[in-house]
């Protein structure tokens, strides 16, 4: 079996981006919006995990493999800390908004959907601007 061509710096921040378009739009089409919450949780679940997979796959690029074992949230945890402070803080949030109250729990109150939606965000063009840097 052929292995996956690697993906640059910037094709894998394209495609973490493409993630959360997808989450937005999956939302936007099926999500059922009214009174500023999404009525329908299966795709508030659907949305919330594969906005959280987008900024996993911008980290993972980021960040490499793991010496062994799977990767958890704490080492990302641990790697965003050597790094960003501020940036830690954008994944606890995006850890807890989009992972656990929306993947998880399938709440889809309009303020929790822009706040870990605005922090992947955050988090993505943290990543673009580092990688830009060291290109």
């Amino acid at each position: 079996m052929a292995r996956k061509q690697e993906l640059s710096a910037q094709e894998a921040v394209t495609e973490a981006k493409r993630y959360l378009n997808n989450a937005n739009e999956i939302l936007r089409e099926k999500g059922a919006k009214e009174d500023g919450f999404y009525q329908d949780s299966k795709y508030v679940k659907m949305a919330g995990h594969t906005a959280y997979s987008g900024v996993l796959f911008a980290l993972d690029h980021y960040f490499g493999k793991k010496a062994k074992g799977r990767k958890d949230v704490d080492w990302y945890r641990i790697n965003l800390s050597k790094e960003d402070r501020k940036i830690l803080d954008s994944f606890t949030t995006v850890y807890e908004q989009l992972h656990l109250v929306m993947a998880y729990d399938g709440v889809g109150h309009d303020d929790v959907v822009k706040i870990g939606f605005r922090e992947a965000e955050r988090i993505i063009e943290w990543i673009e601007t580092r990688t830009a840097a060291a290109a």
